[in-house]
């Protein structure tokens, strides 16, 4: 059984657009995070106040930061294919 890749590859002409947009990405999770360990910081009680549904801070903060973190690689995910599809002329890839 030979082990070659399934498709050539070679240089990623959207390689540019991704690293920028990743970088984007990451500055606005960053500054959520950041928001995330200030609060620890500045008054780490405050996270122990109820703010929905009998949830404290830290747990509805800490599941909206896995939330937003999907969100981000989704939105990722759709701006990288749109910007190749672009690229390729609209031909190949799936929808």
């Amino acid at each position: 059984m030979l082990h070659q890749p399934a498709a050539s590859s070679g240089k990623d002409p959207s390689s540019a657009f991704k690293a920028r947009v990743g970088v984007w990405m990451f500055i606005v999770y960053a500054l959520v995070y950041a928001g995330f360990v200030a609060i620890n910081v500045v008054d780490p009680l405050a996270m122990e106040a109820v703010v929905a549904g009998g949830l404290n801070l830290a747990v509805v903060y800490g599941m909206g930061l896995i939330v937003i973190a999907l969100v981000l690689a989704l939105i990722y995910d759709r701006m990288c294919s749109n910007h190749e599809r672009g690229q390729s002329g609209g031909k190949g890839g799936q929808a």
